[in-house]
């Protein structure tokens, strides 16, 4: 019983009480007919008035919530309760300034690489801690880590990108810690792809290296310096992820900007063609080409596999703030607040990205709800492009201003700086894991 309160306690809404005055006259309707036929209306009104800002908050205090330890196709279903009309769009909203603490600090965590531990790097403001990402609609709760653990008990998740999604992992690591450190019980030879275990709950979680989610061979560094062009090929899988697809609970999928890296393209292990490669004698088809196809091999995959039973968010693209140039000519991110709606647009190049993820998941989640799929869409696109605030800037490299005030440094301001804004990525899976 503990459980199931600590569990609806997340969704609880403000429900107003019985109006004792109804009560007393209630107590006396043989005696006031009249009074009764005057007030009635009202006790009506009063009594069946509830806010819902929760999908599943109107689920009564004795509906049971044995579901947290049901499937994760199984969760959603008391969701459905309620009409669709009443489900809120949590991705629409605002930034709005918070002077609650953040959850965790670059002290307190050890699961942030160095490029994302921008406090650590000498970043001198914190203002970009201090703001909350809230639905027009609707009340968005933080994410409660002792109540996500219970609910994952004996359960997988799995982050599938590129390194956006190994800067979630790292954000999501860290509030979980403070309920009980994970252990990391696998990790390739790069360590890109990893694995946590969270013993008390036997719990999983994973991040698995596939930035373009199809099969590619790539033959960079570890600073991201290539010896020849990747070769993609857009007609299989990468079976870095497609082998663990079946085990997997929870799995947020997501693809993006490295299709924007020069490649060449295959299809039945022949070359067709290529993105930016002058002097090759090879057809330029252009990134939008291999994304969409990518997406639409991924998507199909996803929205046919009826053997799996679990629950699939595919994220959309995240957009950069680079201003005056990009990542290897003198791009800067030196805003220190988040801007507000209608105050910028996304780059031609990420709505190119955003168009074709949309146009691709409506077909892909028609075919998914004919198969009884569960694929949702994790769409922080937009509420990640009002926070140009929250990138590492110069602080992806430790003090890199110690020895030369002036000195030119690489800026990222494409990943997130931990704790930052990414941190309210996990209220807003929270949020659709309880109510689908």
């Amino acid at each position: 019983m503990v459980e199931m309160m600590r569990w609806f306690d997340w969704n609880k809404c403000t429900l107003r009480k019985p109006n004792q005055v109804f009560l007393k006259f209630a107590a006396s309707i043989l005696l006031m007919g009249l009074a009764f036929r005057l007030f009635s209306s009202r006790s009506v009104e009063v009594s069946s008035d509830v806010e819902t800002p929760f999908v599943a908050s109107s689920l009564s205090p004795d509906t049971p919530i044995a579901a947290t330890k049901q499937s994760p196709d199984e969760i959603p279903k008391a969701a459905q309760q309620i009409p669709q009309k009443e489900k809120c769009d949590i991705f629409t909203g605002d930034w709005i300034p918070t002077r609650s603490e953040p959850i965790y600090t670059n002290a307190t965590c050890r699961y942030i690489e160095g490029h994302q531990n921008c406090m650590m790097n000498g970043r001198p403001d914190s203002g970009y801690l201090y703001w909350r990402w809230s639905p027009r609609d609707c009340e968005l709760r933080q994410f409660e880590a002792e109540n996500f653990l219970e609910l994952m008990r004996n359960k997988s998740w799995a982050l599938i990108g590129d390194s956006i999604s190994r800067n979630y992992v790292q954000s999501l690591l860290c509030i979980l810690s403070k309920v009980e450190e994970a252990i990391e019980v696998y990790h390739d030879e790069e360590y890109k792809s990893r694995r946590w275990n969270f013993p008390s709950y036997n719990f999983n979680v994973s991040v698995i290296w596939s930035p373009f989610l199809v099969k590619a061979a790539t033959f960079e560094d570890m600073n991201g310096v290539s010896t020849s062009d990747i070769e993609l090929h857009l007609d299989e899988l990468d079976k870095k992820w497609v082998d663990q697809y079946r085990s997997l609970d929870y799995i947020i999928i997501s693809g993006g900007k490295w299709f924007l890296k020069t490649a060449i393209y295959y299809m039945k292990n022949k070359i067709v063609g290529c993105h930016y490669c002058p002097g090759k004698n090879l057809t330029e088809l252009g990134f939008e080409y291999a994304y969409r196809k990518a997406l639409q091999l991924v998507l199909n995959f996803i929205a046919t596999s009826t053997k799996h039973k679990g629950l699939v968010f595919f994220r959309t693209v995240t957009p950069d703030h680079f201003e005056n140039g990009e990542w290897s000519n003198g791009g800067t991110c030196k805003r220190t607040v988040p801007f507000k709606e209608g105050e910028v647009s996304l780059k031609d190049v990420d709505a190119t990205f955003r168009s074709i993820e949309l146009e691709e998941f409506e077909k892909a989640a028609a075919v998914a709800s004919k198969h009884g799929v569960k694929l949702r869409l994790f769409d922080t696109t937009q509420l990640s492009l009002l926070r140009p605030d929250g990138h590492p800037g110069p602080y992806r490299q430790f003090h890199p201003f110690a020895n030369d005030r002036n000195a030119k440094v690489q800026n990222d301001c494409l990943h997130w700086c931990l704790p930052g804004p990414i941190d309210s990525w996990n209220d807003l899976v929270m949020e659709m894991v309880v109510n689908g």
